[in-house]
Formats: C-alpha cells, structure tokens, sequence
C-alpha cells in the first residue's frame, strides 16, 4: 500500500474521490496526511471529517520559505509519504521537498499539456484560453512536478471535445467531472505498477 500526501488549496473534491476511492479498495493507496496553505479550504475540513491528519502550512505561518519547506519535509518523514498528490494546490513546493520526492510529485491539470500551462494557468483561466484559441479538443493532464509550473514529465493525459456553444462554465464543468474518474484511474496504473514512479 502507498502512503500518499494529497496537497490541496480549496474545496478538495479531487481529495474526496481519492478518499473515497481508497476506502472503496479501489486504490491499494492510503492517504496518510492532508495539507494545505488555506486555513479555510474545505480540503481541510474534509480531512477532518474523514479522520486523517491534516495541516494548514503557508507563508502567514512561516513567514521564511525556507522554514516553510523543512516544516512540510518533517510532516511527510513523520507520516512516511512515498508520494505527493498535489489536487489544485496553488503554490510552488519548496527546493528540499522537490528533490525528496522527485519523480514522485504529481499534479492534475485541466487542459492538454504542454498547451495552456504555466503561471497564472489554473482553473478558468484554462478554459477561456481553450475557447479563445477556438480548440476542438481539451482535456486533463497528469504530471509530475518539478521547478515550474506545469513543465514535468506527463504521466497520463485523456481528452474531451470542446462543444460549438462551450462557455467557461460548460465546458469546466465537463472537464471537472472527467479530472476525478481520470485521477483516480491514473492512480490504479500507478498503484497497480502499470504505470511507475520512483516509489
């Protein structure tokens, strides 16, 4: 079984379906801790409810970034992390745990990388760069994670087509509902060996 850290800013519901996937034995996964820079995510109250340790880390806290990464790195040695799920986490992972953990860090992003990637590319932004483009096609990306934004190895990626009357909510909410079955089938591959890391 593969102790994982899921990082997460916001509501978390990518956290609750590989909660929820690895209670159903559907992922030989636990998650073994829960962190967050937001001390008001749902990610957190979510961990809460479901048991697992959870902690609020960010730069309001530990004002030296440097500290800011030991405290993350001592957090997952304390919980024995072999990898990191970051699940909409809006910041940069520190130097230390980069290098702990590399190869082993994934993200999940909402468009076909290497399109649409990069700082300032998350969430609706995504999609009003898809439809401005006038793209026929989108779709969801896993990565690992290393220095910049979005520039890692893709681990898996699946695609959705773009509709004529797309808006940003339509098409989010489709791209939305795809990322969960998708990161959780990603998982099983790496949980199943199909797909490997450095675990």
């Amino acid at each position: 079984m593969i102790n994982m850290a899921v990082f997460s800013s916001h509501n978390g519901s990518n956290l609750q379906s590989i909660i929820d996937a690895c209670k159903n034995k559907i992922l030989d996964m636990r998650v073994s801790v829960v962190i967050s820079n937001n001390s008001n995510s749902v990610a957190l109250k979510r961990a809460k409810e479901e048991g697992i340790p959870c902690f609020h880390i960010s730069s309001k806290k530990y004002t030296n970034s440097n500290e800011l990464d030991n405290r993350i790195l001592i957090l997952l040695k304390e919980y024995n992390i072999e990898m990191i799920m970051l699940a909409g986490y809006m910041k940069k992972l520190g130097k230390k745990v980069l290098q702990r953990y590399k190869g082993r860090i994934l993200n999940i992003h909402p468009a076909l990388l290497p399109k649409y990637g990069g700082k300032g590319m998350y969430g609706e932004y995504v999609h009003q760069a898809v439809l401005k483009s006038g793209e026929k096609i989108t779709g969801v990306t896993i990565h690992l994670v290393d220095e910049e934004y979005d520039t890692g190895s893709i681990i898996n990626q699946c695609k959705i087509d773009v509709k004529n009357n797309d808006t940003v909510e339509s098409l989010a909410k489709r791209v939305q509902k795809r990322e969960k079955s998708f990161l959780i089938e990603t998982l099983k591959l790496i949980s199943e060996g199909t797909i490997k890391l450095e675990v």
